[in-house]
């Protein structure tokens, strides 16, 4: 769902006046904000974690936006549906070459990206924790996996949105479509 309402996009800029990883951020508030563990927030919840996370609109903004991102009207957020509004519109190419970086890591092609796919694709060797032998190198994996796992979800399993969802805070940041796209090629080897 790409929002067009000026309260979504100024909730999305003040994310990230965060920096790149500012949508991110507040998405890991979604998980503080559920106070009764629902998995979903309900109006007063999302309020009071907007507050918290530090991020003031008027209330008839964040009505606006709870009410917009609760397509399926049932009076609550899940993390998907919020994740979705807020998200910046990328461009065809951009989303494509996210795809390729996705499809490179999900080595066994079933939609996750696991320890497993990291194994030969990802070298933990030169982390500074493996290094030590403070972190093994299955460690050093998983702490790599959840830089791009759901916040309130930390499963060791990266779906293609979850990683869309990080590189959509990425993207953001980055004013040209062909610099973007260098970027992740050269960062995945594409």
């Amino acid at each position: 769902m790409e929002a067009k309402t000026g309260a979504i996009i100024k909730l999305r800029a003040k994310c990230l006046e965060r920096g790149a990883s500012g949508i991110k951020e507040v998405a890991r508030f979604f998980q503080i904000m559920d106070d009764d563990e629902s998995k979903s927030l309900d109006l007063e919840e999302f309020l009071k974690g907007l507050q918290d996370a530090g991020v003031s609109l008027e209330r008839g903004e964040a009505e606006e936006i709870f009410n917009l991102c609760d397509k399926n009207q049932s009076g609550t957020l899940d993390f998907t549906e919020f994740l979705e509004a807020l998200r910046p519109p990328m461009s065809k190419a951009r989303k494509e070459v996210i795809r390729q970086a996705f499809q490179k890591l999900d080595r066994t092609g079933d939609g996750l990206v696991t320890v497993e796919d990291l194994r030969g694709v990802y070298s933990s060797r030169s982390h500074p924790k493996f290094k030590s032998g403070e972190w093994t190198e299955d460690q050093v994996f998983r702490s790599f996996l959840d830089s791009f796992d759901s916040p309130n979800d930390k499963d060791g399993k990266v779906t293609a949105e979850e990683f869309l969802n990080y590189y959509s805070g990425v993207s953001a940041s980055i004013d040209s479509d062909e610099y973007f796209v260098g970027m992740v090629k050269g960062a995945w080897k594409l």
